[in-house]
C-alpha cells in the first residue's frame, strides 16, 4: 500500500506520517530529507527533483512488497497525480491523506515555535506557508484535522478513516 500524505508545513503531517510508518514498519519517504541531502551534495536545483527521487524510491520499495509512507507537501494536482501513478503503474492500492490545521492561530504558533529535525534545513516562515501554492483538491481523499488534537488522537482518527476506506474497496483490489 502507498500512503500519500499531503499538507502545508506545520499541520502535523510529518509527525503523523512518521508515527504511522513506525507502527506499520513501512518505508518512510520524506521529501524534505531528500531535498536537504541534495543541497548538502551541491546538486539541488529548485524544482521537482526531490519528488522524482521519492517516486522512484517508493516504486522500488513497493515492488519489494513493502508499504510506503510518502511525506510531502504535495501541493499541486500534478504531484498528486504522479504519486497515484506510482501505485497504479504497479497495480498497488494507494490512499491519499491530507493533513490540515483548521485553527489558523494554532497553525501560525506551530510554524513560529517548531524546530527542525533535519540538520541545516531552513523551515519556512508563516508568510511562506500562507503564500505557497496549494491547489484545492479535485477528488475524494482522507482529511485529518490536527487542530487541538494530540498526535495519538490524530493517529486514532487516521486509523478510523483508513478502516472506513478499506471497507469501501471490493475484495481482490
Amino acid at each position: 500500500m502507498l500512503y500519500i500524505f499531503s499538507g502545508l508545513p506545520g499541520t502535523g503531517k510529518s509527525t503523523l506520517s512518521a508515527a504511522l510508518a513506525g507502527e506499520l514498519r513501512a518505508t518512510y519517504l520524506r521529501v524534505d530529507v531528500v531535498e536537504q541531502a541534495m543541497r548538502v551534495a551541491g546538486t539541488w536545483i529548485n524544482g521537482p527533483a526531490g519528488y522524482i527521487v521519492c517516486y522512484e524510491i517508493a516504486s522500488h520499495n513497493l515492488r519489494l512488497g513493502l508499504d510506503v509512507i510518502a511525506d510531502t507537501v504535495n501541493p499541486i494536482h500534478e504531484t498528486r497525480r504522479s504519486w497515484r501513478n506510482v501505485a497504479e503503474s504497479l497495480g498497488i492500492p494507494c490512499v491519499e491523506i491530507e493533513v490540515i490545521c483548521s485553527d489558523e492561530r494554532e497553525h501560525r504558533h506551530r510554524i513560529a515555535t517548531r524546530l527542525t529535525d533535519i540538520p541545516g534545513f531552513a523551515l519556512p516562515t508563516w508568510d511562506e506557508v500562507k503564500t505557497r501554492q496549494y491547489d484545492v483538491w479535485d477528488r475524494d481523499h482522507i482529511i485529518i484535522d490536527t487542530a487541538h488534537q494530540t498526535v495519538a488522537e490524530s493517529l486514532m482518527t487516521l486509523h478510523e478513516k483508513l478502516d472506513q476506506e478499506r471497507r469501501k474497496v471490493p475484495p481482490n483490489n
